[in-house]
């Protein structure tokens, strides 16, 4: 029974991950997100996996692994956006007069 109250909570919990990762593709902004709080979150998800693989293997396994890929995806997304960003930011911008020309 811990097994299936830990995965419902996972579950619950999992859910808005690919929320997040879909905004982060549609977006192409890093707007609202923190590369640290997505790294905190992984790394909680290694250690109850590891936890898990170590001392209590379970089916559970699996719903950390989902969330793992999840929160790895948006991760990669936020540093492709901040680069976009980033190279937009350094073009120069061109007034409205110029690109009427």
């Amino acid at each position: 029974m811990p097994e299936v109250l830990e995965a419902v909570m996972l579950i619950c919990f999992g859910v808005s991950w690919p929320v997040s990762v879909y905004k982060s593709w549609k977006s192409g902004s890093t707007g609202g997100k923190s590369l640290l709080f997505l790294l905190l979150i992984d790394f909680g998800y290694v250690a109850g996996l590891a936890g898990k693989i170590l001392f209590r293997p379970s089916p559970v396994i699996v719903v950390y692994c989902i969330n793992l890929v999840f929160v790895i995806t948006d991760i990669v997304l936020f540093l492709r956006n901040r680069r976009r960003e980033t190279v937009r930011a350094a073009q120069p911008a061109t007034s409205h007069s110029e690109s009427a020309n």
